[in-house]
């Protein structure tokens, strides 16, 4: 169980062992097979983040006998089945489509030597624990005694720390590199306290000061991300936006184009917050709050990565965000940043939980496969939506 902040390099850090130890050990390379059966899988939360890290996995890999591949959903099931069954040494999967194709019989698991969960603490909290357990017990998969098991997050709540050394062997390590749970010292950090109603207008005014730079700007529902896009390609500020009702093919595109340069600014929900390396982004704008403290380190660490200097700036609304206050205080003072006297004030002023962490609020499903969920709502393309619209944007589970 490994912790380290953000930027600082933790996908090498199992990939490159993996892959050495496989080549050491003289790893067989794949053959054409139905069923392929490989030495190492890898799980992450999201199709963007497990698709970099497949991508990492072939160039580390490239040369040798070792083949990766990556399956998740928003692509065609059989072209993957296809590309799995020409050989496969290291699977990159989300949580659904791995699950998808172990038991259409075209993945086995009594080979695995190695089982890494990136972004653990994600997988295993807002219910999906009960997927990850689905995993550990499918058929073949070794014992947690007889494979390696490898988890790698920036944060690490303790409730998951306890629920994770249930995937692991009893005498298992804990590493910790900086603060857990720490943002990233490389990041500066600044707050507006603004309302809500006065949002929109304060981001242009801080886009158009800072010209060129390339910005992800971070909001909290699928709708509110496609309407602050429209509102500042309005304002001919070039903005593209994904989120997770976009067609991967979209999702793609707005991430190219972003990479590019051709659209300087990125409106992204949650779907975008762990684990992405966008070269050369300048700046991160919450341009709302998220729910709890491990997504602000998330979010603001899309910045200042490989020891590079990042800016991130944060909308405090006073009415929506007052519950987050204590814990950004000490997220502030843990990297020795200036804390404005008005969040000290506002910390201190509410009623906060006293150990300066944030409840996690429950999430609703919003599994399209099995209709409305509670708390949810139909929307016109049959996808159950939540109520509220604040349903968290970053489940790959299909």
């Amino acid at each position: 169980m490994a912790c380290a902040q953000t930027g600082s390099g933790k996908t090498a850090a199992f990939l490159l062992p993996i892959l050495q130890q496989m080549m050491a050990d003289g790893v067989a390379a794949s053959r054409f097979s139905e069923l392929q059966e490989p030495e190492a899988v890898i799980v992450a939360p999201t199709r963007e983040l497990i698709n970099q890290i497949y991508l990492d996995a072939r160039k580390f890999a490239y040369g040798t006998c070792v083949r990766p591949v990556v399956v998740y959903g928003g692509v065609s099931t059989g072209h993957q089945i296809r590309d799995i069954m020409r050989g496969c040494n290291v699977l990159c999967g989300t949580p659904g489509r791995l699950l998808d194709m172990i038991g259409r019989g075209k993945v086995g698991l009594t080979k695995l030597r190695y089982l890494v969960l990136d972004e653990a603490d994600r997988m295993l909290d807002m219910g999906f624990e009960p997927d990850m357990r689905r995993l550990v017990g499918s058929p073949g998969m070794p014992s947690k005694e007889n494979r390696q098991t490898l988890m790698f997050s920036a944060t690490y709540p303790e409730d998951i720390q306890r629920m994770a050394a249930d995937f692991l062997k009893p005498d298992y390590l804990f590493l910790a590199v900086g603060i857990v749970g720490g943002a990233c010292s490389d990041v500066e950090q600044t707050f507006v306290e603004v309302t809500k109603f006065s949002k929109r207008e304060v981001l242009l005014d801080l886009l158009k000061t800072t010209g060129s730079k390339r910005t992800l700007v971070f909001v909290e529902t699928k709708r509110q991300a496609d309407f602050i896009a429209a509102f500042l390609s309005q304002e001919k500020v070039p903005t593209t936006s994904i989120h997770g009702d976009r067609e991967q093919r979209e999702r793609e595109q707005a991430l190219g184009d972003f990479r590019s340069g051709k659209y300087p600014v990125l409106v992204a929900t949650s779907v975008a917050s762990r684990g992405l390396d966008i070269p050369d982004v300048q700046q991160v704008v919450n341009f709302d709050l998220p729910n709890n403290i491990d997504d602000y380190v998330h979010r603001i660490g899309r910045t200042g990565r490989c020891g590079n200097t990042g800016r991130a700036v944060s909308f405090f609304d006073p009415d929506a965000d007052r519950e987050l206050a204590r814990s950004l205080v000490t997220i502030l003072s843990k990297a020795q940043q200036e804390v404005p006297s008005w969040l000290e004030e506002s910390a201190f002023s509410s009623h906060g939980p006293g150990d300066f962490s944030t409840p996690r609020k429950p999430f609703a499903s919003t599994d399209s496969r099995k209709g409305p969920q509670v708390g949810c709502f139909q929307d016109s393309s049959g996808r159950s939506q939540p109520a509220a619209q604040t349903v968290a944007d970053d489940e790959e589970w299909e």
